[in-house]
């Protein structure tokens, strides 16, 4: 039985038209992702189906500990193909969960297997994407090819070296890969022990002996250098909120020095501290004339006890319920106030505020910058049909999808490159079903440069990625 058609996503004929004439075959620029660099250094090679498609994937895992499976099968030392059965079993159980969409077409897409995968098919698929993994085309950097992946940023550490940047320069490798610059250990402020322990390794990629405040944004500062001169041009930050109350300098270096000693701060102490960083991060990315990311308000590690078995980013968060508004426009309001407030894209996790994020995007405009501040793609758990059509309808009502720079994996997995694929249906559902619903004029090349800006051209503008050499779209030929 074939599940994922041509027609799948696509409810009119309009739409269909839409997708397979203009989206279908444009190229990727995937500006964030958590895709471990050093894999596509080294272009391993995956063993088996359940190395590249379950190993650290916590929506699966929540999926199997939802169904009452036990630690072992999803992050635990059950073999591959015991994890594999327990994936399986869990698969059919996920109807109306975007994990039975996804499943799918990646099944389709990286092994062209059109089975529904069940307990009666999990053999044939083991063994059939057992041996399509043993080709090139399947490593990391035959992925990146055959999905026309034009750029892939990663997710990095300041303390990280970048080295495996560097080896993936200089392999050859057509795809741009930039690193992204993620400071989130030096906003830690509650916790003195994690602090401290990563402040001392930042003072040793830099060279720095960090006891005041201003050692520490010195050590900051020359990190940031170093990521720029390799390429960087996109810094990120996961919070709950934004910190939008600085300290002014003399509170944060007492602040700082108290943190220093091992001391704990008091709530007030650590988010006017939080704040002065913010603040000093927004001014390294505006000289630069980078891209700031925002990804705002999930609420992490919510069962301790798993925490303190598995670590974080295992797939025990949720969407949190923080106010955003007054600290999301207090912090871009500070920072444009003194002509230091970069280009961003801000992500939302709460759908509730939707409109908040959509409608804060367009009080900071700029002459010359289509979009300044984007309300970025739909995250996390909203990166589902659903999710997606709310934040384009809120997008669209409140500011300019024209301008959107559309979709990214935000994954650790390479089997998440359809991620784009499932976006661009959905846009061309959209639009098609306005189109024929009377809401959207029948205009086919304002169509298909709407869909191509959103779906490509934006996002390579905003970020400046200008050489796409034989990455060329194809959707003028239409």
């Amino acid at each position: 039985m074939t599940f994922i058609t041509d027609e799948f996503l696509l409810q009119t004929k309009t739409a269909r038209h839409l997708y397979h004439a203009y989206a279908q075959h444009i190229p990727i620029v995937d500006f964030h992702s958590h895709l471990p660099p050093g894999d596509i250094a080294s272009n391993t090679r995956f063993r088996t189906l359940t190395d590249i498609w379950l190993e650290g994937d916590h929506y699966k895992w929540r999926a199997m500990r939802a169904n009452g499976l036990a630690e072992k099968y999803c992050s635990g030392n059950a073999t591959a193909y015991e994890k594999f059965e327990a994936w399986v079993r869990t698969v059919p159980r996920t109807l109306r969960n975007p994990l039975y969409h996804w499943t799918h077409l990646e099944l389709s897409r990286y092994f062209g297997i059109d089975q529904l995968l069940d307990e009666s098919s999990a053999a044939e698929i083991w063994k059939s994407a057992n041996a399509l993994l043993q080709s090139e085309e399947m490593t990391p950097q035959g992925i990146l090819r055959k999905f026309r992946v034009v750029a892939q940023c990663t997710t990095d550490d300041p303390t990280d070296s970048l080295e495996a940047h560097t080896k993936i320069r200089n392999s050859g490798l057509k795809t741009l890969v930039l690193p992204t610059y993620r400071p989130d250990g030096a906003l830690r402020v509650s916790e003195p022990t994690r602090f401290n322990q990563w402040t001392n390794g930042l003072g040793s990629v830099a060279n720095v002996e960090i006891s005041r405040l201003g050692d520490f944004l010195d050590a900051l500062a020359k990190r940031h250098d170093f990521f720029h001169a390799q390429g960087c041009r996109l810094s990120d930050h996961g919070l709950n909120h934004c910190y939008a109350e600085p300290f002014a300098e003399h509170q944060a270096s007492d602040a700082f020095g108290k943190l220093r000693s091992g001391k704990a701060l008091d709530s007030h102490e650590a988010a006017g501290l939080a704040g002065h960083l913010m603040i000093f991060f927004g001014y390294l990315d505006a000289r630069k004339g980078w891209t700031k990311q925002l990804h705002l308000g999930a609420f992490r590690n919510a069962n301790s006890r798993a925490m303190a078995m598995l670590g974080a980013d295992a797939g025990f968060d949720s969407i949190g319920d923080w106010p955003q508004a007054a600290s999301l426009g207090a912090y871009c309001d500070l920072l444009d106030r003194e002509n230091s407030l970069p280009k961003m894209i801000v992500y939302n996790l709460n759908p509730a505020d939707n409109y908040i994020f959509a409608t804060m995007a367009g009080n900071f405009p700029q002459e010359g910058v289509r979009g300044r501040i984007q309300f970025g793609s739909s995250w996390w758990f909203l990166d589902q049909k659903e999710g997606i059509e709310w934040q384009l309808n809120a997008l669209s009502n409140c500011g300019l999808l024209s301008n959107f720079v559309g979709m990214v994996t935000d994954s650790r997995s390479f089997m998440s490159f359809p991620r784009h694929e499932y976006f661009r249906r959905i846009l061309c559902n959209v639009l098609g079903n306005d189109i024929e619903a009377g809401l959207l004029p029948h205009d086919e090349p304002m169509m298909a440069r709407l869909i191509k800006d959103v779906c490509f051209e934006n996002a390579a503008r905003f970020l400046g990625i200008k050489n796409f050499g034989d990455w060329a779209t194809t959707s003028d030929e239409h």
